[in-house]
């Protein structure tokens, strides 16, 4: 720190400031800040001499020691900016410390909003009581030291250690005169100035008394508490215009009396009003209703509380019954899996031993090589890439592509034999997709949004939509250069020509939604409530139907022996093809069954389910048994697709996953 800095610090009275320290035992590297001026900083002041800033700041000395420059009264010229008054009364602005926010460990240098009420000192203000930066009398002094932000004189560290009462008890012993005394000066560029008004309180008090004066003073201005259209008073002519006042209302004006008078009107009016008889049972009426709307405010409270309480105790309830419901579900689902996994052992070796005997009997025959072991499927891989749950795959097999549609409205195309990603996204629909068909060179989709939209494989381009239904379109199938649509109680037949669908013929008498339609050598099969319907594909006629039972028909497949029907009540029947005889009902889903699918070989034939309980089951059609559960989907199975000896399973968990031996 320079020596001429030095010799700018600390402008205070007497030995003050030392004591004060001393006082508040301060260490030695702690100093004592109050505005400082230095002849190095010619920027912080106008032209005239006035400061430019309106906050005071403290600046932290660099040694190590306190720093203490007395300066007597006379010793030259005041310091610059202090306003030169008249010796009967001077004008001072009070400044705003930030030391009454001394709990904050930082100043901040901002502009403040100044302090509009009048302040005029009965006698100048030593300098040493005021702040060279802005030349007003302290307010709220404090001590400071080196901590946080940076003082503007010589950039040092700052932070309040503790209000100065030493220098703050001698402000308050300071005169001014009564606020009620002033008047504003009225003077142009001096906003904020006042001076002494001769028909105001004549009054001198000290600083720290002010306010306990200007309360009761007696130049105070008031209201009339009867009008508020009243003139304005002072506190000393009150009771005199209260004498006066014509506007005195009746004290039961509150209970309806409409009196307004004088004072002597006032008088004769109450010997007269009727409530003044009733005065105390008014009064007592009054604080019973007080009362009643305290105890009414309790009870509100309690029962606010209340009902709290019991919401705290509904959601606890609440949690404890889907906890205990959860636990429910898994029990019985560990249970409903262990009994399923027990039946699938016993099966598996029952099946084993047959196989073993069946082996024996072919190597006592002298015939060998001729026998395959039991196929496992596993899952070899998953597609990723949908938005939302997938309801419907199809196949292309000439350029091994996978066709899935969506509740995100597209339809994803799958490499399924190189990149094994998706190759587009298929956007046009509105709705969901729901089923998906290819004939040809052509894609096939129907939707929620009731149309069946063309698209060229080849380019896989949109080349044509048809509004096919007045509701969704729920399941596709084509043979004979025919495309067959199902909805709501309707199966529309459609002749392909080129990218066109011309209507050629509707199928009615179907008592609900047709959820399944599968197209078979020369017939076509219809399925709904309970009911599967045989069309002839050539006459385009019913020529059979079966009854089922567990609710709508969801899937249906045909094997070269059999008919199989997945049910919404969990339940796949069996008939026979030829003799349309109901052979076997298979169990062991226990939610819907949304899809069905066959892979057939010279040897054997299997038969593969979806279901909602997010399983997949593999059935052995040569023993109507369950071979296999595939069990790696975190949603519902809705859709199946079978290609090349591959299986691939669609789900509401927004994936598809590929299925091999």
């Amino acid at each position: 720190m320079s020596s001429g800095k030095t010799s700018c610090y600390n402008r205070y009275s007497g030995g003050a400031a030392v004591a004060a320290a001393a006082t508040a035992n301060i260490p030695n590297t702690q100093v004592l800040h109050y505005a400082l001026l230095h002849v190095n900083f010619p920027h912080m002041f106008s032209a005239e001499g006035s400061s430019t800033y309106k906050q005071h700041r403290r600046t932290p000395s660099s040694s190590s020691t306190l720093t203490y420059s007395p300066r007597d009264d006379d010793d030259g010229m005041p310091p610059i900016g202090t306003p030169r008054r008249s010796d009967s009364a001077i004008s001072v602005r009070s400044l705003h410390s930030e030391s009454n926010m001394s709990l904050r460990s930082t100043f901040s240098l901002h502009e403040e909003e100044e302090d509009t009420e009048p302040q005029v000192f009965a006698e100048q203000p030593s300098v040493k009581l005021c702040c060279q930066l802005c030349c007003n009398v302290f307010k709220d002094p404090v001590i400071t030291t080196c901590g946080v932000n940076k003082c503007p004189v010589d950039a040092a560290k700052l932070t309040v250690v503790v209000n100065n009462i030493a220098v703050a008890e001698q402000i308050g012993e300071l005169f001014i005169h009564c606020k009620y005394g002033c008047r504003a000066t009225g003077v142009a560029g001096k906003p904020g100035a006042y001076e002494v008004d001769p028909l105001g309180c004549p009054f001198t008090i000290k600083l720290s008394t002010r306010k306990e004066h200007e309360a009761s003073c007696d130049y105070r201005p008031v209201r009339c508490p009867n009008n508020p259209s009243c003139p304005p008073l002072l506190t000393m002519n009150l009771e005199a215009h209260l004498k006066e006042c014509e506007h005195i209302k009746c004290p039961h004006s509150k209970y309806g009396c409409t009196f307004i008078g004088n004072q002597d009107t006032y008088e004769t009016h109450l010997e007269v009003c009727k409530f003044e008889g009733l005065k105390e049972f008014l009064q007592q009426t009054d604080d019973r209703f007080h009362e009643m709307q305290l105890t009414l405010a309790q009870k509100d409270q309690d029962i606010a509380f209340l009902r709290s309480m019991l919401g705290k105790l509904s959601e606890k309830l609440d949690q404890l019954e889907k906890n205990l419901e959860l636990k429910f579900d898994v029990l019985d689902e560990n249970q409903s899996k262990l009994s399923e996994d027990l039946m699938e052992f016993r099966r598996d070796a029952s099946m084993l031993n047959d196989e073993l005997s069946h082996i024996n009997a072919r190597l006592n025959m002298g015939i060998l090589g001729s026998y395959d072991p039991q196929q496992i499927f596993k899952c070899k891989g998953t597609f990723v890439g949908h938005q939302g749950p997938v309801w419907c795959l199809c196949v292309y097999s000439t350029g091994d592509l996978l066709f899935s549609g969506s509740s995100d409205k597209t339809i994803k195309v799958w490499d399924t034999c190189t990149t094994y990603k998706c190759q587009k996204t298929l956007e046009g629909h509105d709705g969901i997709v729901l089923a998906l068909c290819i004939q040809g060179n052509k894609l096939y989709s129907g939707s929620a949004d009731c149309t069946i939209i063309v698209w060229d494989i080849q380019t896989l381009q949109k080349v044509n939509t048809i509004r096919a239904h007045d509701n969704p379109v729920c399941t596709l199938v084509s043979s004979h250069n025919m495309l067959f649509s199902g909805s709501l109680k309707a199966i529309k037949v459609w002749d392909i020509v080129g990218t066109e669908l011309k209507l050629k013929k509707e199928l009615t008498g179907l008592n609900h939604w047709v959820r399944a339609l599968v197209a078979s050598q020369n017939h076509l099969y219809s399925g709904s409530y309970q009911t599967i319907k045989i069309w002839d594909i050539r006459s385009l006629e019913c020529v059979h139907v079966l009854q089922t039972s567990g609710g709508s028909v969801y899937s249906i497949a045909v094997t070269n022996h059999h008919i199989v029907c997945g049910t919404y009540e969990n339940l796949i029947h069996v008939w026979d093809i030829e003799s349309k005889e109901q052979v076997r009902t298979l169990t062991g889903h226990v939610g819907t069954v949304y899809a069905l699918a066959v892979i057939s070989t010279p040897d054997q034939t299997k038969v593969f389910s979806a279901s909602y309980d997010r399983s997949l089951r593999v059935w052995s059609m040569d023993n109507m048994i369950c071979t296999q559960t595939l069990l790696r989907h975190q949603g519902s199975v809705t859709a199946l697709a079978v290609s090349r000896g591959r299986l691939f399973s669609g789900a509401v968990d927004s994936t598809v996953k590929v299925w091999t031996c």
